[in-house]
């Protein structure tokens, strides 16, 4: 019976031997769990996500309720309310929001439909709508400065041409705010498509070929299969063009620094002004706070409002 045990245990993989140290039991080897583990990978991101994202939201709010020798004050809210800048950039954020969020998605959604189609040369499209979506934006902001530019610009010419009177179009106040959501359009609807798709590409064909068979129009396909199906891909995109609307501030430095007279300027780019331009953070904080605000409380509405009518397979 001992030459068997002895036997049983020589003939063991090493790696399901007891390991065993002088005066003491056999060493048990511990695995983590699942949930441990899980949590064990995310420490990284949690990292990086606290860091740079909570810590700076929570310094903030702080700072927005102190003024700058650190004492507790509401002086910069009440600062806020009797702005008129504040409200002049808020009001052009909400205009820049609503010309550009409903054109960009309308714009990506129509470009992805047509190139999840099979024909030939459909890649080289795919890459033509999605380049200005990784130009820099300082490439972006000098090429439509450039068409921009009263007298020599395409655009000037085109109107010239057309018998119209040139005009400045960033040098107007009536103009400046529709030139830059034009610019706004062209890059963000290449960067919308991937969005859209992506969710094309993940509905069954099935559905569609079942639909043709019954005799259904393109047209009724589209509008009865596949935006129902699209509803998730179409909820997520309409949060990230909205925040979006409101993180523009890259070519702003380039085509106008917000002019003619706050014509231009967004709640982005005037935050960027009081903090490094008059280099007064407590009321650079107190905007932050309503930004991340109407980011949030927007964000959760239309969670809110689309939440029944999405479909999440």
């Amino acid at each position: 019976m001992a030459h068997t045990e002895a036997g049983t245990t020589a003939d063991a993989p090493p790696q399901d031997r007891p390991t065993r140290t002088p005066g003491s039991g056999p060493i048990r080897r511990r695995r983590l769990s699942d949930a441990q583990l899980a949590w064990l990978l995310l420490v990284p991101a949690l990292v990086v996500l606290v860091t740079f994202t909570h810590y700076p939201v929570v310094s903030a709010a702080w700072a927005s309720v102190h003024d700058a020798a650190g004492d507790p004050t509401v002086a910069n809210y009440q600062r806020m309310l009797d702005d008129p800048v504040f409200w002049r950039v808020l009001r052009n954020n909400a205009w820049f929001a609503l010309g550009t969020v409903p054109t960009s998605m309308a714009l990506g959604l129509a470009m992805a439909y047509w190139v999840n189609q099979r024909f030939r040369g459909r890649g080289v499209l795919r890459l033509a709508y999605f380049t200005p979506a990784i130009l820099p934006m300082v490439a972006i902001a000098s090429i439509w400065l450039f068409f921009y530019s009263p007298g020599i610009g395409p655009i000037s010419q085109l109107v010239t041409a057309l018998g119209f009177e040139d005009r400045n179009w960033l040098g107007d106040r009536t103009t400046v705010l529709p030139a830059i959501i034009i610019t706004n359009i062209w890059k963000e609807a290449g960067f919308l498509m991937i969005f859209f798709l992506a969710g094309l590409q993940n509905i069954p064909p099935e559905l569609d070929e079942a639909a043709q068979i019954e005799g259904a129009s393109r047209w009724y396909r589209f509008r009865r299969v596949t935006l129902p199906l699209l509803a998730p891909t179409t909820v997520f995109v309409l949060i990230i063009a909205f925040t979006n609307a409101f993180k523009t501030v890259d070519f702003l430095f380039i085509m106008t620094a917000g002019g003619p007279n706050n014509a231009s300027n967004l709640l982005l780019y005037y935050i960027y002004e009081v903090a490094f331009t008059f280099w007064n953070r407590p009321y650079a904080a107190t905007l932050t706070v309503v930004l991340v605000t109407v980011l949030l409380a927007a964000s959760l509405a239309q969670l809110r409002l689309f939440d029944r009518r999405v479909h999440y397979r």
